[in-house]
Order: structure tokens, then sequence, then C-alpha cells
């Protein structure tokens, strides 16, 4: 690559430019042995970039898009293309997310290979794709009481419920496990897992010293900063406070000069600037929050500290789940207090005795 090519976004640098595109069954070689594949989605985040790495007689491919008939019809162009028909011999998904995961089941049937995935990730996706068919659970609609949904947007979330299943094909009976600090070979070459949390349980990315690479998935994206959500199945949990020292710990062990492979968007350098960011972003939305919070407010009346634009159905249960994030940490350092009216909603306000968020 020459160097009129990188173009610099907020401290970071991106080689191929911020807007290029792989066309879809088109990858770009990114090292040796590594490719970069972008599959469509219709879906607001309307992309997903995938890695396939040359492995000997087959090929590694990290994540795999959702269950769409136009991704299956981009898998086969790759697969008589530049994958020139050496088989699939691993599948490893990087989180439980369907865009990640959706077709891992399909590829893994298809070449008759394993899943490798971290065990809570595995273990999660099937038992949230069993949902698929349920009615809305009571502690389901409890939960989204309790955070201020009024009966039509209860109404809302019960019809919605059960829809991650639709777009995963049955995943495998049986997976190998990926672990923390774990080394794999690829392409003869040692890669390592590191293991994150908070935008999903176990979530595992790839890091190559060799070829100063790390496949990211969305535990660091360049822009956009993944979502951080409570749900139903875990309402006390404090998914932001694993997801900062989550990525505290990855500007701790991993070098600044790794080229970053995502999941959306494009390629860049500038690992710890944007751990950083992603850091000071955090710490400043639970400050403004813990602001807002001068009076008791329900979460759905949050929403203004945290979200710059405005929250509707379609966005409305991510914005939920990210807001419950915040003042389920802001509980955990007792910075706020939590008061359950007659009614079964949820009022969060400063704690008295408290000056600071932190």
């Amino acid at each position: 690559m020459s160097e009129e090519t990188n173009e610099i976004y907020r401290g970071l640098t991106f080689p191929w430019g911020r807007g290029v595109n792989p066309l879809p069954g088109e990858p770009m070689q990114i090292a040796e042995g590594v490719y970069w594949a972008r599959f469509a989605m219709p879906i607001s985040l309307d992309h997903i970039n995938l890695w396939l790495l040359e492995d000997g007689e087959g090929w590694t491919v990290v994540d795999t898009c959702l269950d769409l008939t136009s991704a299956r019809e981009t898998w086969e162009t790759l697969f008589g293309g530049v994958m020139k028909g050496k088989p699939i011999t691993r599948v490893i998904c990087t989180h439980l997310h369907p865009d990640h995961v959706g077709l891992a089941g399909w590829l893994t049937e298809r070449f008759d290979c394993e899943l490798w995935m971290s065990r809570e990730e595995f273990l999660m996706c099937r038992a949230m794709a069993g949902d698929t068919g349920r009615s809305a659970p009571e502690v389901a609609i409890s939960f989204y009481r309790g955070a201020g949904y009024d009966d039509e947007q209860l109404e809302q979330y019960k019809k919605k419920f059960g829809n991650f299943g639709r777009a995963i094909y049955p995943l495998p009976d049986s997976f190998r496990r990926l672990m923390d600090r774990e080394t794999l070979t690829i392409g003869g070459r040692y890669w390592q897992i590191i293991i994150g949390s908070g935008h999903s349980p176990e979530h595992a990315t790839l890091y190559c010293p060799a070829l100063k690479l790390l496949i990211s998935g969305d535990q660091v994206l360049p822009r956009i900063t993944p979502n951080v959500s409570v749900f139903p199945t875990e309402p006390e949990g404090d998914p932001l406070t694993e997801w900062l020292q989550s990525s505290n710990r990855l500007r701790e062990i991993l070098p600044d000069d790794l080229l970053v492979l995502p999941a959306h968007e494009a390629p860049f350098y500038g690992l710890h600037v944007r751990l950083n960011q992603i850091i000071e972003n955090h710490k400043h939305d639970l400050d403004s929050l813990w602001e807002y919070l001068s009076e008791p407010r329900r979460a759905v009346d949050c929403y203004p500290a945290l979200f710059k634009r405005t929250i509707d159905g379609g966005s409305m249960g991510l914005a939920t789940g990210e807001t419950l994030a915040h003042l389920n940490c802001l509980l955990g350092r007792r910075s706020i207090t939590r008061q359950t009216d007659s009614g079964g909603v949820n009022w969060y306000t400063q704690n008295p005795a408290s000056s600071t968020y932190d």
C-alpha cells in the first residue's frame, strides 16, 4: 500500500481510506493469507466484514453474516473464486450476535467442520435462539414495564420477541471452545485469543503477532461504539463495568502498532487511541447521566442524557438496554438510588451522599 492512500480521522489511520468497500464476492487481500470480505445486510448496520484465512489445504473463516439468501449466494461466489475450491476447515465466531453467527451452522454442516466459539457465547446463542416461537415471558414484560414502557410499547416488544433465532441457521450440537490467551495455529502462524466482555458475554478477538493484526469483531470498532445492554435475562447485570474493564485490559496487553480488522467499517491503525476514546466516551456518558438524575427519572426518561438522536420504536429496545447498563453501573458504584413505585416502575435519582458518579 502507498502512503498516499492513508486517511487520518479522529486520530486513527485508515490505510485504504475510510470509504473502501470490497465488492461482494471479491475480497481484498490485507496481508499474506488474510482476505477481507464484506457482506451486505438489509438492516441499519448495512454490512459486516468477514475474514478469510488461508490454512494449509483449506480455510479458516472468522464470522459468517446473517442467514440470508443473498449471503449464501456471496459465499457460493467465494467458494468458486478466491477460495479456489478449497474447503472451509474451521469456522470461528467472535460472538453470538446473528450477523456474526447466522450462517455458522450452514457452513459447518456443508463442510463437515467444527465451530469454534467461547463457551458462554455458544450456550447463550443456543438459549436465545430457543426463544423463537415462544411468547414473551412475564419477567421480561415486568422488566420493560419497570423501565417505563407504556402498554403500546409493551405490545410492540411482545410482537418482536423471539426474532433473534429467525436470523440464525441452527447451530451444530457440539463446538470447540475458545479460551482466553489460548493460541491457535492458522496458516502456519501463531494466533492468540483475547477475550473481552460487555457487548456480549465472552467475545473473542484474534491477535497475530507475526502479521501485526487484530481481528477485533465488535470489541473495537473505529467510529461507532457497540451496544452494551442489560436484558431481562440478567436484570441486575453490569455489562458496562465489564466493557470498561475489557477495554482497559486490551490496551494493557496488546501493542499499539496493530492493524485492527473490525467487523464493521474499515481496517485502521490506532488501537490505543480508539480504546481511550471508547473509555472516555462512556465516562462522559456516566457523568451526564448522573447530572441528569438530579430529580427522579425512569429509564425511558434518560435517553436525552445518552443519545443525541430521537429514540423511536425501532431503536427503543437497544436504547433501553444501553440506558439500563449505565444506570446499573451507577447503582453498582452507589452513586444513584432506585425506588419502585406501586405500578412496578423504577425511578432513579442521585444518591444524596454522592457528589460525583465515581
